[in-house]
């Protein structure tokens, strides 16, 4: 009968040369560095972070695509389609409100306030006043983009006949709200009366 024995020794000079680059990543691109310096090739790497938002929100709450499974390329063309058109229209939708949510829409600002591209974000002083405030420049209250959408939803057009033998009709729209009322002229809609 063989006895194993397992003999293990701590390598100190390579876990030392690891340690060294802990909290550090390095990035590399086939960019000439003239056409895509560090800082900005640091930040498309980090805009990375929205597209995996973006199939996160494919598949999460947000437009709660299932898997469907095709065999023809047309369908498995148009199964990609459909949701990347409906992010691309959410996206859009996000961006216009984004004075009337939880969002730090002075990115320029942010931006000015960081220390580096790799530095922890840093929100915008709007971005501070909204959260402190909870409230918009014009003092309406923040809401998330799913309020805001729920909000608009009670928008209506509704219908009058009055009936008994008198052949008119017309539509009557509801009177939007304030914040309905923002949130109208920030998607560029208006309302008939």
């Amino acid at each position: 009968m063989a006895i194993c024995r397992l003999v293990w020794k701590r390598d100190d000079t390579r876990i030392a040369q690891e340690s060294a680059l802990d909290g550090i990543y390095v990035l590399h691109t086939n960019v000439h560095p003239q056409e895509l310096p560090a800082k900005q090739t640091a930040q498309a790497y980090k805009n990375l972070s929205r597209v995996e938002r973006g199939f996160r929100c494919f598949k999460g709450m947000g437009l709660r695509v299932r898997p469907l499974y095709h065999r023809l390329a047309d369908r498995v063309g148009a199964q990609l389609l459909l949701p990347m058109s409906a992010y691309h229209v959410e996206w859009h939708l996000r961006g216009r409100l984004a004075p009337l949510r939880f969002d730090d829409h002075d990115r320029i600002g942010a931006a000015a306030r960081r220390e580096s591209v790799v530095a922890p974000a840093v929100r915008s002083a709007s971005a501070e006043r909204t959260s402190q405030t909870r409230s918009t420049m014009d003092g309406l209250p923040i809401h998330s983009f799913r309020d805001l959408l729920s909000n608009l939803a009670t928008l209506c057009r509704n219908h009058v006949s009055p009936g008994s033998g008198v052949d008119v009709s017309f539509d009557q729209y509801t009177r939007p709200t304030p914040l309905q009322q923002q949130a109208l002229e920030l998607l560029y809609v208006q309302i008939r009366a």
